[in-house]
């Protein structure tokens, strides 16, 4: 039975990167939707946009509404790159009907031209750690997070948040899992936020990628991690 499952699984996720209309929508959460042409970025040696990487992280946060789990709320990928063209005017009503300061953990994906990586606030020890496949350094990103949190802060009539009060960190590579070639920086990203998410240790590297990418596939197209 076990084969079986795996074998429908596998075909079901060729179905979803075959040939079709590019434009057709295969998959729909929360406003989000996903086509064929963005389920192509998941194939073998493509960088993920946009879509793929919104809608993963949107499944995170679904999961994260069950017991036991930590309250997650998932930024836009196109909400750092706002934030730092208009500041938090620009970003200000991003947050309408939602108190991110009840959650626990806040998932902020970072698009840097031609690299993903990602940023994990902790509001529960007060941290904010940068989190980079290739090992690079996020200190003024982690800073500018820092100083939206104090602007949101004010803008809800809450109490001043002091700086003083938070640790800013970003992990180094001998830290975290590290990718070993150019095209899988989103994939990394998102399994980031899956495990922090569920508060288990990173247990993946390089090798993993491919099998993820087919992972992901089936959990778009079925609107649930596995």
């Amino acid at each position: 039975p076990c084969l079986l499952v795996l074998q429908a699984l596998q075909k079901e996720v060729r179905a979803a990167l075959g040939p079709g209309d590019p434009r057709e929508v295969l998959s729909s959460v929360c406003r989000l939707r996903v086509t064929r042409e963005d389920l192509g970025t998941l194939r073998e040696g493509q960088w993920l946009n946009d879509e793929v990487i919104n809608f993963y992280l949107q499944l995170v946060v679904e999961r994260s509404r069950k017991a036991g789990y930590p309250s997650v709320h998932a930024f836009s990928t196109f909400f750092y790159t706002k934030l730092l063209s208009g500041g938090h005017t620009a970003v200000r009503r991003w947050t309408k009907g939602v108190d991110i300061f009840q959650k626990d953990l806040l998932l902020v994906p970072i698009h840097l031209t031609v690299h993903w990586a990602l940023v994990v606030i902790d509001l529960r020890k007060k941290t904010i750690s940068y989190y980079d496949s290739l090992g690079q350094r996020g200190t003024k990103i982690c800073q500018t997070l820092l100083h939206y949190l104090q602007e949101e802060s004010r803008s809800k009539g809450a109490p001043e948040l002091a700086a003083s009060g938070w640790t800013l960190h970003s992990l180094e590579a001998s830290q975290i899992p590290q990718q070993r070639n150019q095209s899988d920086c989103g994939v990394f990203l998102c399994k980031y936020a899956e495990h922090l998410c569920r508060e288990t240790a990173f247990s993946f590297s390089q090798k993993h990628m491919d099998s993820f990418r087919k992972q992901m596939v089936w959990e778009i197209l079925h609107q649930r991690l596995l």
